[in-house]
């Protein structure tokens, strides 16, 4: 895939007029006090892993309307009685589930603590998941991005987006963990929802790690690129020609180049110049609307797959320095 959106220079001032939709603000605090009125009610159950470096235990949550969502938690075995670590709270890419118990060692393994959500309704594409989506929507393309878009109470990202803020709360609440120094972290999917955790609870997290972040600048993303997930909308709008001005009024309240205006959190983000699934446009976009202090890594050779192993270098460094 050959350099194709806009060149490096003009990307860097890349800031999009995204006006924000009426009681957008009021829109999440209510949806937050809606899942607050159930207990996060966390529970963490040992797992025998087979491995002797890390402890892991097979957690869940209450979410969105107090339904259950699971996750994996790992902890360094060999960590200092009474200590309390930094945390990261993971979210996954489009399609993907928590995955197998063993799969995600990385970051316990540099001293944290470490919580992977599941998806709800997703887990079946590439990674396995257990969380079921208990709402319905109405008609649909196949994948989760039209997932009741045509009213911002019935989108899929509205149960998403509180899920993850609670598994945040999860996380601080647990006895090994430092509450002030939880990060949001996630790849594609996941980098847009740990921005819009950010957003939402910016007294919450200390820090984010946005890697080629998904769900940001859709008017955009939506007409330049036909790859899935962006796909799907162009997909259910060539069907549903009359609703075009209404899914986009939607798509606005969970546009996390938007939503980002409000995190406060240091950042540091990554993007794949060839990538045609979350275009470099797009991810620009949230990064320079990003609210917090922030930092880019590049690479411009890479598509969707962005920096892997290597960003993940980089964020270990990062965080060590920031937190």
């Amino acid at each position: 895939m050959p350099l194709w959106d806009l060149p490096l220079s003009q990307l860097a001032a890349y800031r999009p007029d995204l006006p924000e939709p009426d009681g957008l603000d009021e829109f999440w605090r209510r949806s937050l006090a809606d899942a607050q009125e159930h207990e996060v009610a966390a529970t963490f159950r040992p797992v025998d892993s087979g491995l002797t470096a890390i402890e892991s235990f097979d957690g869940t949550f209450r979410g969105y309307g107090g339904e259950e969502i699971s996750c994996w938690l790992h902890l360094p075995a060999h960590r200092m009685p009474g200590a309390r670590l930094p945390g990261i709270a993971e979210y996954v890419g489009y399609g993907g589930g928590r995955g197998l118990v063993h799969e995600r060692l990385l970051w316990a393994a540099a001293g944290y603590a470490h919580l992977i959500m599941d998806t709800r309704g997703q887990g079946s594409s590439w990674s396995v998941g257990d969380t079921s989506d208990a709402s319905g929507s109405g008609p649909a393309h196949p994948g989760f991005l039209t997932k009741g878009l045509l009213s911002p109470e019935t989108f899929y990202y509205r149960r998403l987006f509180v899920d993850a803020v609670r598994a945040v709360q999860a996380l601080r609440q647990h006895p090994a963990v430092d509450p002030d120094a939880v990060v949001a972290k996630g790849i594609s999917q996941g980098g847009g929802v740990a921005i819009a955790v950010a957003a939402l609870q910016p007294n919450a997290v200390a820090a984010v790690l946005p890697d080629v972040p998904f769900l940001s600048d859709f008017p955009r993303a939506t007409t330049i690129t036909n790859s899935d997930p962006y796909g799907e909308v162009a997909r259910y709008l060539k069907a549903h020609r009359d609703d075009t001005a209404q899914a986009f009024r939607t798509l606005s309240y969970f546009d996390v180049a938007t939503l980002g205006r409000r995190a406060t959190a240091p950042a540091l983000f990554s993007v794949a110049l060839m990538d045609n699934i979350c275009p470099p446009s797009t991810v620009y976009a949230a990064y320079n609307n990003y609210g917090g202090p922030h930092e880019i890594r590049v690479y411009p050779f890479n598509d969707h797959e962005g920096g892997q192993a290597f960003q993940e270098r980089e964020q270990i460094r990062w965080l060590r320095e920031t937190l």
